[in-house]
């Protein structure tokens, strides 16, 4: 009887006969039957990724308009920056991406920043997350939903101290120190000559978390520079009648104000002081005095106030003169905030290709691990996620913001306001 040359029958007749080193072999011939197609697929499927998704959550409506608009273009420009040369080098695919942005608005809403990462992250699969604004509003909300997907949240606009609360293991921020902020209305009151710097002061914050946070950060900053504080008041978010705030801090002789609030009550705390014969000399603010909306809502009694901000085009930085250029001719005003959002995408690209790949945990730790070149200087992040740049201060004279901290980026001086009916334009 002839044995059979067909391998099928081979084994059939021999099956009780094979060798170890025969059965490694069948098992071996069976596996890579089996699974080669679904390894080949994924490479494939690797291969065939044409571009790097990046969602955002922006306050396009609501309290915080104005700054998600130039929030918006920042992102936008950076996007089409990079997409100019080609998009951005990944390692694992072996060429350039380039880069779309995905903007959701999330109305200046809690609840509905939350809604938003959770719809960027399930219905648009995006890769990473680009930070909305506001620890309340949007930012806090927003990293807790990317913890539950595991997307990679980048982070701005946020006060470090909650955020820390949350132990959070898929974002990362960028933004200034709270506490160095808080100095920042004490070193400029150093600079008045003792004669004439203002000397009761009042501090006037939102009734928020952070507004609570920052008031405490105020007040400890203030008794290390050796200031004490006359009056201080919680605004209520749901009324826009500040009368009793302003009578009060008028009886007790108040000539110096720190204030924290959106814009919209800036302005209008701002017009009841004027409607009641209030002037302060010094009036420093937080989170709503740096939107140009302040100004084109006030006009000339904006004059002399003081605002917080994240950049300015003096810097001495590469492209920090470019892009400030390029909003003023892009909107007819400038801008103290943009420089940061760039900054933001600039640090993003940077780590997509310094990690080589688009997996979340290892953008997470491209970014604390690396420096980075930006329109802010370089960034360097520590171990937790968090770097800091420094808080600048600006003086708002005829439409513009001049820079009056940090000292080594400018030779201007505070300007002390006369009385209403004297703020004329500046000569």
């Amino acid at each position: 009887m002839l044995e059979s040359t067909k391998p099928a029958e081979k084994f059939k007749m021999n099956r009780g006969l094979l060798s170890f080193k025969e059965l490694s072999g069948l098992l071996t011939l069976a596996f890579f039957v089996l699974f080669c197609p679904i390894f080949f697929n994924a490479d494939a499927a690797a291969l065939e990724k044409k571009e790097i998704v990046v969602g955002t959550h922006l306050p396009l409506s609501g309290a915080l308009e104005s700054i998600g608009i130039e929030q918006r273009w920042a992102y936008e420009t950076a996007v089409q920056d990079v997409n100019k040369n080609g998009g951005i080098f990944v390692k694992k695919y072996g060429k350039k991406l380039p880069v779309r942005l995905v903007i959701v608005d999330d109305k200046s809403d809690p609840g509905i920043a939350a809604a938003s990462v959770e719809r960027l992250a399930e219905e648009k699969e995006v890769d990473f997350i680009l930070s909305g604004h506001s620890a309340v509003l949007g930012v806090i909300p927003g990293c807790i939903v990317s913890e539950k997907y595991r997307k990679y949240y980048h982070g701005t606009a946020c006060f470090i101290p909650p955020w820390l609360e949350h132990n959070f293991n898929w974002s990362t921020i960028f933004f200034f120190d709270m506490y160095k902020a808080a100095m920042v209305p004490f070193k400029l009151l150093d600079t008045i000559d003792k004669n004439k710097r203002p000397s009761n002061l009042a501090i006037l914050t939102e009734d928020t978390f952070d507004g609570r946070e920052l008031a405490r950060a105020i007040k400890e900053q203030g008794s290390k520079a050796g200031y004490d504080f006359v009056f201080e008041s919680r605004l209520s978010n749901d009324t826009k009648d500040y009368t009793e705030q302003v009578k009060n801090a008028k009886r007790q002789n108040v000539d110096a104000i720190l204030f924290y609030a959106s814009t919209n009550e800036l302005v209008n705390f701002v017009n009841q002081m004027k409607k009641n014969d209030f002037n302060v000399e010094f009036m420093y603010t937080w989170k709503g005095g740096w939107p140009y909306e302040f100004w084109e809502k006030l006009g000339q009694d904006a004059q002399y106030i003081i605002s917080d901000g994240h950049w300015s085009q003096v810097y001495p930085f590469s492209g920090s003169k470019e892009l400030g250029k390029r909003y003023y001719e892009s909107s007819g005003h400038h801008s103290v905030g943009i420089g940061a959002f760039y900054a933001m995408c600039q640090i993003l690209w940077q780590a997509i290709e310094k990690a080589g790949s688009l997996d979340s945990q290892k953008i997470r730790r491209a970014v604390i691990d690396n420096e980075f070149d930006t329109v802010m200087g370089p960034v360097d992040y520590n171990i937790k996620g968090i770097a800091n740049y420094p808080p600048p201060a600006f003086q708002w004279l005829d439409g513009k913001q001049e820079i009056l901290y940090p000292f080594n980026y400018t030779n201007r001086k505070v300007k002390l306001a006369p009385d209403w009916d004297r703020r004329l334009k500046n000569n």
